[in-house]
């Protein structure tokens, strides 16, 4: 297979070069394997719902019982295994789309809340057999997932249903040494983005043509990054400078958008081609006057007209640099839609009903959220990025597409990176990363960066918010969060 694969996971042995046409490759596995998503998804909630002998039931179980027949028939085997936020089917990672990300993202839940890495079938599953896995699956616990785990390999072994072979997942965490180097990697191509993104922007300001190939090139360091290690360099969007917000929010909103597009199975070029729209998503603001962009009162009908016009004002940028060197053309569309809001209220206001493009729906996301975490000249007290997110996902008048801020909380968790929290320890927090189990993204990744009488501590220490102790209590729970300016805390030197 020569599918994407996930790092430290168990790869299952390549095809046979020159197989049959009846092994239709990857082209065939990712095709059946999204069906069987679809329909393993709709089998769960459905014996969830209805007792084993309603239609519904029946219906859903007899389709994943002939789709896993049929791919157990065609490939030998079937081994469906999760890694971080993606699936992989005989070695293949599905492509995640929005019109299947609820199944994908139940179906990682189920099987993380269960402690299940992989599951495995040498011969197809009969019907009944599948319904009884599924009922064991939806079985209620409040037990931790490495228990339940140990439960359900003990109920299919009692129940004989040794067709199901499950596996624990595979430890994939970084030691501390490859971590440092991560952490100096992400930080030196923050560094080169912001450079790069300000020559650019100087350019176009003063009517001379940029160097796209190496904005190309910082582009690709940030994918790559992504790709290897995103912890690290979304970290690092926490420095927000206020005096080159405008070149580092470029910056950020590449990243997050890059993530972001990552998280919803965008392959590597389609990254770049996000990260280059994203990069230039603002690129209109470079034609307008530095005293408008930067004032700190309130501003006239002319001047916001002024701010109001970057968006087309990028477009017709692009366009021109498009004719000199090779640029995506999407990134014109970007530039010229973030602001319009899905049910295009934003502006600038489009002749002609349209549908949005989903690079567009990115950035807005991504944009809105650094913009509204960022200290700006006319904003000197930023929303903490937890009520971001709130605001983001609960009022609709921000106009961003409801999936896609779904995926961005998913990314982010509730407490988002560099959200400083009070913890009921009495300790003080930065977030680190969101949990990786979607059960607890109110149970992030912290920094602890304070002990419990207040005296500050730099660098600190990571503390996992979903660690419980042998009561199964959770050792530490969020009371509260706080603007760490009120401490004289600088989030961003927990990052550098």
């Amino acid at each position: 297979m020569n599918g994407p694969r996930p790092t430290g996971a168990f790869i299952a042995p390549p095809a046979v070069s020159g197989a049959s046409p009846e092994s239709g490759g990857d082209a065939y596995i990712r095709r059946a394997g999204k069906g069987l998503i679809l329909s393993f998804y709709a089998a769960l909630r459905a014996i969830k719902m209805y007792p084993l002998e309603n239609a519904a039931v029946q219906n859903a179980a007899e389709e994943l019982t002939s789709l896993a027949r049929e791919l157990v028939q065609r490939e030998q085997e079937l081994e469906m295994r999760m890694s971080g936020e993606f699936v992989f089917i005989n070695s293949v990672r599905l492509r995640l789309d929005l019109d299947n990300y609820a199944s994908f993202s139940h179906l990682l839940s189920v099987f993380r809340a269960t402690g299940i890495g992989s599951l495995q079938l040498h011969t197809a599953p009969t019907l009944k057999e599948w319904q009884r896995f599924l009922a064991l699956l939806n079985l209620p616990s409040s037990e931790q997932p490495a228990t339940r785990f140990e439960q359900l390999s003990d109920k299919l072994s009692d129940q004989g249903l040794v067709v199901f072979e499950i596996g624990e997942p595979m430890a994939q965490s970084l030691d501390s040494e490859d971590r440092e180097r991560s952490k100096e990697v992400a930080k030196k191509t923050y560094a080169q983005s912001v450079a790069v993104t300000r020559d650019l922007m100087t350019s176009v300001r003063l009517g001379r043509s940029p160097n796209i190939k190496k904005i190309k090139r910082v582009v690709q360091g940030i994918v790559d990054q992504i790709l290897n290690e995103e912890t690290s360099l979304i970290g690092l969007t926490t420095i927000r400078d206020y005096d080159e917000y405008t070149f580092t929010h470029s910056v950020n909103v590449c990243i997050f958008a890059v993530a972001l597009g990552k998280r919803l199975g965008l392959g590597k070029i389609q990254l770049y081609d996000l990260g280059m729209a994203a990069l230039f998503h603002d690129i209109g603001k470079s034609r307008v006057p530095a005293e408008v962009l930067n004032k700190t009162d309130g501003l006239t009908d002319e001047e916001w007209r002024m701010i109001a016009g970057h968006p087309w004002l990028g477009a017709l940028a692009l366009f021109q640099l498009r004719g000199q060197q090779e640029l995506p053309y999407r990134a014109m569309i970007v530039a010229h839609e973030h602001h319009m809001k899905i049910d295009l209220t934003g502006y600038p206001r489009p002749i002609r009903e349209r549908s949005l493009s989903m690079f567009s729906k990115i950035v807005a996301v991504a944009d809105g959220f650094d913009a509204a975490t960022s200290r700006r000249s006319y904003q000197t007290t930023p929303l903490t990025p937890a009520q971001v997110l709130m605001e983001m996902r609960d009022n609709a008048r921000r106009g961003m597409d409801p999936v896609v801020v779904k995926a961005f909380i998913n990314l982010t968790g509730i407490y988002p990176v560099g959200t400083l929290v009070i913890l009921d320890t009495f300790e003080l927090g930065i977030v680190h990363a969101a949990n990786p189990i979607p059960e607890m993204l109110s149970r992030p990744i912290v920094r602890i960066i304070s002990d419990q009488q207040g005296n500050l501590q730099n660098p600190g220490s990571l503390a996992d918010l979903a660690e419980a102790g042998t009561d199964g209590v959770f050792l530490r729970t969020i009371i509260k969060t706080e603007n760490p300016e009120r401490y004289g805390i600088r989030v961003g030197d927990y990052f550098i």
